[in-house]
This record gives structure tokens, sequence and C-alpha cells, in this order.
């Protein structure tokens, strides 16, 4: 999905100010001491935390379709990122002043507390300005909402376009003076196809995006400005590359590192043994139920040939059509068996996603909170026609797999939880929608669509649903194992080809995506902490009857910490239990 995540999504804060990557002047964020955030009301204070990030990382601001910040980038100078760690801990030494509240501002307030801890972690403690390539590349170099979302006219949207570019070059002698050697070689080669995909699509398809503007003055000025920034991205994954001789193995957090990132990013403070040990009977609960669907859809067969058959059903038509056919299926299901409230008659377009985009297989760009009549679209990569006839067919997935995509992604999955999030009673639970909060629901979704009956049992289906979790069975294990020191890269790769039934291509990039993005052990946590959660909370008001007014209950929130949520549905301390 095309969600800025909180910690490693969701994001924010008062419209100029910070001086840009590319050096530009303007008014500075203080030190903790005399930063400008009231204290008097917590709605006052609430609302300046939102205005002054926005300030310090205006590209999150345009992602959540505040137009006025367009074009800017965040400083990634050594000072800018110091205003922001300082900026952040102030904001947690002030929010925790606020002592008397009750109800929905202290859940606001230990929400924002968490929300600035989290992003604390990274900058900080984690400290990825410095260690880590990823935290660049998804942190606002990607310009792809001035090009997908229809937000103005593309004249309105090219000028947006070229003062971005213009601030690149700034910010790639930034990260080129912020990155530390030697690096890990999984850092490496991502940093290198990311910042090389960039330096191609700025001069290429977000060029083509643009070729309708019929203003030369613009068509020179997004030229020269293109040029400027491909070349500031070519010539910093070109030092990259160089640094392979040197590259290392390095990228563990450490336990107890690891220990403070699901603490401090999504509030979840278990041991870690504990978190393990949830995994592994995930793991092993799913394993069981394939080995008894793949008895049914393929009797005699290895659970790799079972697995090969599901994948070998492809939708007729492709991937496009099949989402088109299958999406208001889904919305029909989840009507008509009580899953949760649609709140509004919006629809999530099917595209074939543009050729300028097509590094993700599928994916779905939600308008931000302040966006106004901007659709959510939903994208689907073709593969390309250039392969053989058996590449197209090995890129595109079962018709079972697309079918819990289309779940995750959809229905009832990303578009609707972001649906119920821009409908939050709170701005905050509209604006910070964390990691676990909102994978976690997508995945929950998953199998809680096949608990209800979708397919009604049907075996075929049933495989389908077990692949995907799997996956996110072996990211969450080998998030755990990578960065505690007990894991490879290459032990996670054999783990997913024998254990979760993964392809090698796929188990190959998820061990390395494993190395730079240790968080996305938030898919399973999410879903083990949310599905918990809905069984301790409808066991005293119906069960699967309850599930409903739960869904409902559980995404008014917006995207808050699960524990958080779990003290807030059922009292006590909210303690994060699997």
């Amino acid at each position: 999905m095309r969600i800025k995540w909180l910690g490693g999504i969701a994001l924010l804060a008062l419209a100029a100010g910070v001086p840009s990557a590319s050096g530009g002047a303007g008014a500075q964020v203080g030190t903790p001491a005399d930063l400008p955030l009231p204290t008097a009301s917590w709605a006052g204070f609430r609302d300046a935390f939102i205005k002054d990030w926005f300030k310090l990382d205006p590209a999150n601001a345009v992602y959540q379709g505040r137009h006025d910040f367009d074009g800017k980038l965040a400083d990634w100078s050594s000072a800018g990122l110091k205003r922001q760690g300082d900026f952040l801990k102030a904001a947690i030494l002030k929010a925790r002043g606020f002592k008397a509240l009750s109800g929905q501002d202290a859940f606001e307030r230990d929400y924002l507390i968490n929300v600035a801890e989290g992003k604390l972690f990274w900058l900080e403690d984690a400290d990825q300005p410095h260690t880590n390539p990823a935290w660049y590349i998804g942190n606002g170099l990607d310009p792809n909402v001035y090009v997908a979302r229809n937000y103005a006219d593309a004249p309105t949207r090219m000028k947006a376009m070229i003062a971005f570019l213009q601030r690149v070059p700034g910010a790639a002698a930034n990260i080129r003076a912020n990155l530390k050697t030697p690096l890990p070689l999984s850092f490496i080669a991502y940093g290198v196809a990311g910042f090389g995909g960039f330096a191609d699509y700025y001069t290429g398809d977000a060029k083509k995006a643009f070729a309708s503007v019929a203003d030369p003055k613009l068509q020179g000025e997004f030229d020269q400005a293109s040029v400027a920034a491909s070349k500031a991205m070519k010539d910093l994954a070109a030092w990259l590359e160089s640094q392979r001789p040197t590259a290392t193995q390095g990228f563990a957090l450490g336990a107890a590192r690891f220990s403070r990132m699901v603490k401090m990013t999504e509030g979840v403070d278990v041991p870690m043994a504990t978190l393990e040990q949830a995994g592994k009977a995930d793991l092993a609960r799913n394993q069981q139920a394939l080995k008894a669907a793949c008895q049914q859809f393929a009797p005699g067969a290895t659970i790799p040939v079972c697995m090969d058959k599901m994948n070998a059903n492809k939708p007729e038509g492709g991937p496009v059509a099949e989402a088109r056919r299958q999406i208001p299926e889904l919305t029909a299901f989840v009507t008509a068996h009580d899953i949760v409230t649609i709140p509004d008659k919006e629809k999530a377009l099917v595209e074939e996603s543009p050729p300028y985009n097509r590094q993700n297989s599928a994916y779905i760009d939600p308008p931000g909170p302040f966006e106004k009549g901007v659709p959510s679209i939903y994208y689907i990569s073709p593969p390309d026609p250039a392969w053989s006839k058996a590449e197209q067919d090995g890129f595109i997935p079962g018709k079972m797999d697309l079918l819990f995509t289309f779940v995750h992604e959809v229905m009832p999955g990303h578009f609707l939880q972001f649906r119920h999030a821009n409908a939050s009673p709170s701005l905050f639970g509209r604006l910070f929608v964390g990691y676990a909060f909102a994978e976690g629901w997508a995945h929950y979704a998953e199998e809680m669509m096949w608990d209800a009956g979708l397919h009604a049992g049907d075996p075929e289906t049933h495989v389908g649903q077990l692949s995907n979790a799997l996956l996110r069975d072996c990211r969450f294990l080998s998030a755990i194992g990578m960065h505690s020191g007990t894991m490879t890269q290459e032990q996670s790769r054999r783990m997913f080809v024998e254990q979760c039934y993964q392809d090698e291509g796929n188990a190959k990039q998820q061990s390395a995506r494993g190395t730079y993005d240790p968080a996305y052990l938030n898919y399973t946590m999410g879903k083990l902490l949310i599905r918990k959660l809905r069984d301790d909370w409808t066991a005293t008001r119906g069960g699967r009857k309850a599930w409903k007014a739960f869904h409902d209950a559980f995404l008014q929130y917006g995207g808050p910490p699960i524990p958080l949520v779990r003290k807030a549905m059922l009292g006590g301390d909210g303690k994060a239990v699997f």
C-alpha cells in the first residue's frame, strides 16, 4: 500500500519556515526550552504539534493533502535533523505535563506521545538518517503525489513538481554527508536501486506524465530541474555502489534496541521471547491449516505442488479485470455478512498502474484527510509485455492469492480502513495511522473474511489465504531473528522457502527487506493483537454477532498503537496480549 509509515507510517505539522533541503532560508524551530508549543490547553497543544510538525516534515503534509506545502522537502542537514529531535523531545516532555486529562483528551495525549517517541526512535536511537538509505527513500523523495493525484490541474501540479525537483540536489548532498560507511550490503543494494530508480523516474516517466502541458516555459523549467535532480540521484547511487567492497553484514539493531523499537513505535512492551513464541505459534497454526487445505485441494500432493496448483489458476483477462470483478463481490459479502460498516458510497477505482510507477505490483493510494474530491485508486501493475509468456504468467499470482491481495488492499482492508480513519472524530487519528494498526488490520481482514465464510469453505480459496498468512509469519520471525542476531539473512531466505513456501525470488527479496525494514513484523503482530482484542471484547457481547460492532469501534480510533485501543475498549492497563 502507498502510505507513509509512522516510524519507519503516518505523519504530519505550520507552513513554511524550515530551511529547505536545498539550503533556502526560513524561520527556525527553537531549542526544547523555547519551542512554541502552548501548554494552556490540550487542544491548543495538539493543534500546534500538528502545525509545527508539518513545518519540519512538509512532504508528509503534502501527502496528507496540505498542498500549501507543495514542492517542499524536509531539511536533512545536521542542524535540520537536530531540530526534529529537539522538537520531538520537547513535545514528549510538554505532553506528559498534561496530567489532569480524561476521556478523549487523555487518549490523544498518550497517542501523541507514542507518535513522537516512535519518530524519535528512528531518528536518534536507531539513527537511521546516518545508517539506513531506506529512511530517505521512503521519506519524501517520491513525487508520486504530484503525478498520480489529480488534486489540481496538470500545470499546477507540474509547478509543484518543478519546485520539488529543484530541492532534490540539496537533499542528495545532505544524504551523502549523513550516511556513515561502511554500510550493510543489503542497505547498499536497496539504496542503489532506490536512488537510481528515482534518477530514471525524474527525467523519464515523471516527465511523460506532464507531456500534455502545452507551456514551453514550464517544460523548459521541468527539463532543467529534472536533469539536475536525476544527476544528483545518479551520483548518490554511484557513490553507494562504490561502497560494496567494504560492505558488512552489520544490519542488526540488536535485541535491546529491537525491543525498544516495538515499544516506542507500537506501544508493545513484552519480552522478546513472548513475541517470538507468538510468531512461532501462528506459523505452526497456519502450516497445519495449509496441510489440511492441500489434502482437500490437491490430495496426495506435496505442499509446494499444492501451492503451484493454486497459482496456476490465472485470472481471465489479467489482474485488473479480476479486481474489477472481485471487489464488488467482496463489498457485497461485507454487507451481507455484517462484517463492518461501509461509511459512504466512495469506491476505490481500479486502474492499471502507469508506466512511470510499476515498481510495486499492487498498491492503493488513498487521499489524505485534507484532500477534497480525490478518489482512492487501487493500482495493479501488469507484467512487462516484452517478457516471455512463461515470465508473464509467473508474474501474475493465482486467482485466490489475488483475492486476498484485494481483501488486504481494498475491501475490507486498507481502503475501508482509511475511509473510517478519515471520518475519525479526532484529527490526530486521521493523520497518524501507525504501521501495526494499518497493516495489522489489512492482514487481519484476510483471515477474518475466510472465517466469516468467504467462498464457503472452498479449499483453493483457503490455500490462497494461507499463502499470504505464511509470508507474514516468516516476516515476523525473520525480523526478530535477524535483528536479535540469532538468524542470518541466508537463514531467513531458507525459512521463507522451506517453512512459508515462497518462491526463491520472493524469499530473497523478503529476507533482504527484513534487514532494512525491521518493523515488517507489524503485519503479523498487528493481526494477532487485533484478533485477541476482538475475541476478548466480543466474548461478553455476543461473539460472532458482535464482530461488526467491534470492527466499527476499532476503526473509529484512526490508527493509534493497538495497546492504546485495547485500554480504551476494555479498560485496564492495555498491555499487549497475543
